[in-house]
């Protein structure tokens, strides 16, 4: 029998890019996305699709019934992929922005992640991976709110690999910085509905993040298609012994081992630098 896998966020980028290359590979896919059009989409290309909203707990536990009635209660390995951004100073960042990101980006894979979990202890085995971003590693002006859910989200997803050790469950972290995605124009709705740029102190400073949000300027440096995260997706899922880490793109080797190396301060000097 193919092996199983659930992946989150499926509509365009990461997700849609694994979903694609995992199906290739013989593994059952099933690609969920957050709204029924885009999970219309998948279904027309022969993957098994349907909805799946972190934010909505209905939605989640709808989800995992309508996946493991179809394998018969097995599934070998979850990918919580989906997330999104809200751009801003730290300063501007309303409660309810940052309640809103939270309730997806680390809630939504916290409460999906605990629904798999039984299925897998009761057959033995699974792998559970949680992309993370360079963003987990390091924080960077203007992504407050997202760094804050990663960085919650890696601590989160330490703690469980260590408690899975002896139950066959491996817990591992993907973590890809700039990938070629939708993440940037997804962002544009959150950062309208929340951030009152032009009454901030920082009005001035936001002239040229609006530049950036708004207008296509072509790949960022340093930028892989998504199908460089799908590689190591793939060793994750299939080697013996997954890395509990995968780092993707060079900024986030860079930023790994900066990390580990320089003092705070200097580390803060390098990252205002870019």
């Amino acid at each position: 029998m193919a092996k199983s896998i659930l992946i989150t966020g499926c509509s365009s980028g990461i997700g849609l890019d694994a979903a694609r290359g995992l199906k290739a590979r013989g593994w059952r896919v099933f690609a969920t996305c957050r709204n029924e059009a885009d999970c219309a989409t998948l279904r027309d290309e022969g993957l098994e699709s349907f909805v799946l909203d972190y934010a909505d707990e209905a939605s989640i536990d709808a989800a995992v019934a309508e996946c493991l009635g179809r394998t018969g209660g097995t599934l070998d390995a979850l990918y919580n992929n989906g997330a999104f951004a809200c751009p801003g100073a730290v300063e501007d960042l309303p409660r309810g922005a940052l309640r809103e990101i939270y309730e997806t980006n680390l809630f939504g894979y916290h409460d999906l992640t605990r629904r798999i979990i039984p299925a897998m202890r009761a057959q033995g085995h699974g792998r559970i991976i949680n992309c993370s971003s360079v963003l987990g590693l390091v924080g960077m002006k203007w992504r407050g709110a997202y760094v804050s859910t990663k960085f919650a989200m890696e601590g989160l997803t330490d703690v469980l690999r260590i408690e899975m050790r002896g139950t066959g469950i491996e817990v591992i972290l993907m973590e890809p910085g700039p990938i070629t995605s939708r993440i940037r124009a997804n962002a544009i709705p959150h950062f309208e509905k929340w951030i009152d740029w032009e009454n901030s102190a920082r009005a001035e400073e936001y002239r040229p993040l609006m530049s950036r949000l708004y207008e296509d300027r072509g790949p960022d440096r340093f930028e892989l298609p998504a199908a460089a995260v799908t590689k190591k997706l793939i060793h994750a899922l299939e080697s013996k012994r997954p890395k509990a880490r995968y780092y993707v793109t060079t900024p986030t080797y860079l930023m790994g081992f900066a990390r580990r190396i320089l003092p705070t301060r200097a580390l803060d000097w390098l990252i205002a630098k870019g």
